[in-house]
C-alpha cells in the first residue's frame, strides 16, 4: 500500500501502482477531470505516473488554477506544434522545445523557410491534433537503444544530444503522441484536448545549442492558455506592448539611438534621453550624499589577474569580451589555450599555432605537443601571466575593492560606502540584444558598502529602503522581492558553506522584519553571494527585474580585505553590492514603455512649450521662456508660423506635459494661458503663478497619470484565437 498525504494534512492509503489520477478520482470525478498534472514530493510529474511506494507521498493535485499546470500544458503545446510542423513539412529535424514565461518555442532544422504566412496552416493542423485528444505516453530506453531509436527516426540532432549533452544518462525518456515521438523528460498533460486556447506568435533564427558556430535553425514561438479569455488578455497586452515599444518611441521622441558605426548593443544617448538620465542620476546622487555615500570613479579596463581573483574571469568568460594583450601573440595564445581546454585542437592545428606564435615573437621552449594536456595548458597559462592582460570591465566591484584596500581601515571608519555610475561591458549574443533593455555597454548606479558583520543587517535594511524610495519616486509601487539563493548542487558559486548560510540567513531575517513579501528562488544568486531582487510590474502587467541588493562574504576573503577592530586585531569586512536602478539603460528603457513616452513633469526632457498664437507675439513668448528658464524649467518656444490648433496638437503628440498659450490678451496683461496635456485648458494666470504651480508638482515628483492601456482585451471575438 502507498500512504498519500494531501496539502490539508489528511492521509489515505492506496494500492501499489496507483497514480495521482487514481487519488483524484477517489476524491471526486470532477476533480479528476480537472487535473492537469501533479506535484509528488516536490517534483512535477505526469498525472498518470505511478506513485512511489516507499515512505509517505506528499501529493498536490494541479488544475488550471495552478501556474505549474500552465507550464506543463505549454510544454505539451510545444509538442503539438512540432507534430503539426512535421506533418506539413517532411524531413524536419527536431532540436529543443522548452516553455517560456508566457508561452513556448521549438527549434527546427528544415528546408522550408517558415514565415507568418504559414501560421494559419500550422494552426489548423494543431487544431486537428488537439481535437483528436490523443494521450501523451511516456516510455524509456537504455542509452544505446535510444541512440538507435532516434537514428531510425532520422533525428540527427537528438542523436548528437544523447551522445554529448546526455552522455551521463544510462536511460533516456521519450513521449509518444500518435505518430509523433520526442526525446523528452516531461511532464505532460494527460491528452492534447486539455489545450484550450493557443496562437503562434513569431518565428526567428537560432543556433543549435545556442552556439553561433553550430547549425542554424528556425525557432517558432507560440503561446497557450487554459481559456480564451486569458489568451485574449495576453494578446491585448502584446498589442499594447508593441505600441509602447521603447525602440520605436525612443526614435520618435529622439531619446536614444544605436548606430552600426559604433556597434551593436551600444546606446548613444541623445540630448532628450541624456536629460532624463541626468535627472535620475542627480536625484539619486542627492539621496546618496544624505546617506553617507562617497563618490568614486574607476577605469573602463582592468588587469585580468584582478578578475581572476574576484572570480569574474574565467567563470563567466562566455559573457565577456576577449582579453586585450600587450604582446602581439596574446590573442593567439588565448585562443590556443581555450581550444586545448575544450579538446577541439587537432595535431595539425597545434602545429600551426606553434609556428604562428613563433613568428609573432612568442617562443615557448617548454611546450611539447607530446606532453599531457595539463602540462601544455600550464605552459601556455604561465606565458599569459607574464604578459600585460586587460579586460573590459565586466563589473565595478573589483575596482571598488581596490579603492577600499588603498588605505588602512579601522572599525571606526566603517561602514565605508563607495558609489559610482560605472559603465561595464558584457558580450551579449547579437540575437539577444534588445534596444536599451539588453545591451553590451551598460551604466550601473553601483555602490559597495564595506561594513562589520554587526552592521550588516542595518546596512542591508537601509539599502532596501533606498530601493523602495527610488522606485516610488517614479511611480513603480507594484513589485515583489525575490530572495535569490544559491543552488547547493551547483559548482558555479564561490566561498564556504558557512558564509553562504550566514549571508542567506541575514537577508531572510531583514526581509521578514521589514514586512516585505518575498519568494525564495534557488540557483539565482550571484556567484559570490545571495541577493534581494526587486521584480517590478509595469502598468500593463509585465514584470521587470530592476533594483538589486547583494550580500557578499566571499570577495572580501578572496581579496584579503581587512579592518582593525576594537581589539586592535585585523578582521574581515562584509560587502554589500547594490544598484537601485539596476542599469540606466534598462531602467530608462523600461520607463519609456511604462509611461508610453509620456514622462511625469519632473522627468520630462521638455517640460513646457510656449505657443504664440501668431508671429506678432514671439517677443512676448521669448520673455515668458526666459522667466521659466530662470526658474529652472526645461522650456522651448514653438516659433513656427502654424495655426495655434496645429501647435497644440503637435505638443500633445510630442507628449509635452504643459503648454503656455500666449496672444494679444496675454501680452497686454502679462499672463499666460496654461494648458495641460492631460486636463486641457487650466485658465489664465501670471507667469509667476504658473511657475509656482508647476514647481510644486516637480518638487513632489508627482505622478499625475500613467499612460494606461486603452486596448480592451475582451471586446468582441478574435478569429485568430484557437479554442476548443
Amino acid at each position: 500500500m502507498i500512504e498519500v498525504q494531501l496539502p490539508d494534512g489528511s492521509k489515505k492509503e492506496y494500492p501499489a501502482g496507483s497514480s495521482a489520477y487514481d487519488v483524484a478520482a477517489s476524491i471526486g470525478e470532477r476533480l479528476a477531470g480537472a487535473c492537469i498534472a501533479a506535484e509528488v514530493n516536490g517534483t512535477i510529474v505526469d498525472l498518470n505516473r505511478a506513485l512511489p511506494e516507499e515512505g509517505t507521498v506528499n501529493l498536490r493535485l494541479l488544475t488550471d488554477r495552478d501556474a505549474e499546470a500552465l507550464a506543463v500544458m505549454r510544454h505539451s503545446a510545444a509538442h503539438v506544434m512540432a507534430r503539426a510542423v512535421m506533418r506539413l513539412y517532411p524531413g524536419v529535424s527536431l532540436a529543443f522545445g522548452p516553455t517560456l514565461s508566457n508561452g513556448f518555442y521549438y527549434d527546427f532544422d528544415l528546408e522550408h523557410k517558415i514565415s507568418e504566412d504559414d501560421f494559419p496552416r500550422i494552426e489548423e493542423e494543431m487544431k486537428a491534433i488537439i481535437k483528436e485528444a490523443e494521450p501523451f505516453e511516456q516510455f524509456s530506453l537504455p542509452r544505446d537503444e535510444a541512440v538507435e531509436f532516434c537514428d531510425g527516426l532520422h533525428q540527427a540532432l537528438k542523436v548528437e544530444h544523447i551522445q554529448t549533452g546526455l552522455a551521463e544518462h544510462p536511460e533516456l525518456g521519450f513521449y509518444r503522441q500518435g505518430e509523433f515521438v520526442d526525446l523528452c523528460r516531461g511532464p505532460h498533460i494527460p491528452h492534447a484536448g486539455k489545450i484550450k486556447a493557443f496562437k503562434l506568435m513569431s518565428v526567428a533564427g537560432s543556433y543549435w545549442k545556442g552556439d553561433a558556430g553550430n547549425k542554424q535553425l528556425q525557432r517558432l514561438y507560440g503561446t497557450a492558455w487554459f481559456n480564451k479569455k486569458e489568451l485574449k488578455a495576453y494578446l491585448a497586452q502584446m498589442e499594447e506592448a508593441k505600441r509602447r515599444d521603447h525602440r520605436v518611441l525612443g526614435k520618435k521622441l529622439g531619446l536614444f539611438t544605436i548606430s552600426n558605426a559604433v556597434g551593436q548593443g551600444l546606446c548613444l544617448w541623445m540630448p532628450k534621453g541624456a536629460t532624463i538620465r541626468a535627472l535620475l542620476e542627480d536625484f539619486i546622487k542627492a539621496e546618496l550624499v544624505k546617506l553617507g555615500y562617497e563618490p568614486v570613479y574607476s577605469p573602463h579596463i582592468g588587469r585580468v589577474e584582478m578578475y581572476e581573483t574576484s572570480g569574474h574571469f574565467p567563470y563567466y568568460r562566455e559573457s565577456q569580451f576577449p582579453p586585450m594583450f600587450g604582446h602581439d601573440a596574446g590573442q593567439l595564445v588565448d585562443v590556443w589555450t581555450e581550444r586545448l581546454k575544450d579538446e577541439s585542437l587537432t595535431a595539425e592545428d597545434e602545429a600551426q599555432f606553434i609556428e604562428t606564435a613563433r613568428r609573432l615573437g612568442c617562443d615557448l621552449d617548454d611546450y611539447d605537443p607530446k606532453y599531457p594536456v595539463d602540462d601544455r595548458l600550464e605552459t601556455l597559462q604561465d606565458w599569459q601571466h607574464q604578459q600585460e592582460r586587460y579586460l573590459l570591465k565586466p563589473m565595478n566591484c573589483p575596482h571598488h575593492v581596490q579603492i577600499y584596500k588603498a588605505q588602512p581601515r579601522s572599525y571606526r571608519d566603517l561602514p565605508v560606502r563607495l558609489a559610482e555610475f560605472g559603465t561595464v561591458y558584457r558580450h551579449e549574443q547579437s540575437g539577444e540584444l534588445n534596444g536599451m533593455l539588453r545591451v553590451r555597454g551598460l551604466t550601473q548606479d553601483d555602490a559597495h558598502q564595506f561594513c562589520t558583520p554587526e552592521q550588516v543587517e542595518e546596512e542591508f535594511r537601509n539599502t532596501l529602503d533606498l530601493v523602495k524610495y527610488v522606485l516610488g519616486s517614479v511611480g513603480l509601487e507594484n513589485y515583489r522581492v525575490q530572495l535569490s539563493l544559491r543552488d547547493p548542487n551547483s559548482d558555479k558559486y564561490v566561498g564556504s558553506d558557512e558564509n553562504w548560510q550566514r549571508a542567506e540567513a541575514s537577508l531572510r531575517k531583514v526581509l521578514q522584519e521589514a514586512g516585505l513579501p518575498f519568494s525564495e528562488q534557488e540557483g539565482e544568486a550571484a556567484f559570490y553571494g545571495p541577493k534581494a531582487d526587486f521584480m517590478v510590474r509595469d502598468c500593463i502587467g509585465r514584470e521587470w527585474q530592476l533594483g538589486t541588493v547583494q550580500l557578499d562574504y566571499n570577495l572580501p576573503e578572496r581579496f584579503e580585505l581587512e579592518y582593525i577592530g576594537a581589539d586592535n586585531r585585523p578582521h574581515r569586512p562584509v560587502m554589500i553590492h547594490r544598484a537601485p536602478f539596476g542599469s540606466m539603460e534598462r531602467f530608462v528603457g523600461m520607463l519609456i514603455e511604462h509611461f508610453a513616452g509620456a514622462f511625469p513633469l519632473w522627468l520630462a526632457p521638455e517640460q513646457i512649450r510656449v505657443l504664440p498664437i501668431s508671429d506678432r507675439f514671439l517677443d512676448y513668448a521669448r520673455e515668458v521662456e526666459k522667466k521659466f528658464t530662470a526658474a529652472g524649467f526645461r522650456i522651448k518656444t514653438d516659433t513656427r508660423s502654424e495655426k495655434i490648433g496645429h501647435k497644440i496638437r503637435d505638443a500633445q503628440l510630442d507628449l509635452i506635459p504643459y503648454m503656455l498659450v500666449v496672444g494679444e490678451k496675454e501680452a497686454e496683461n502679462n499672463t499666460v494661458a496654461l494648458r495641460c496635456r492631460i486636463d486641457g485648458d487650466l485658465g489664465s494666470m501670471t507667469p509667476d503663478e504658473a511657475a509656482a504651480r508647476l514647481g510644486e508638482e516637480v518638487a513632489e515628483r508627482r505622478i499625475r497619470q500613467v499612460a494606461e492601456s486603452t486596448f480592451d482585451a475582451f471586446d468582441g471575438e478574435d478569429e485568430a484565437a484557437n479554442e476548443y
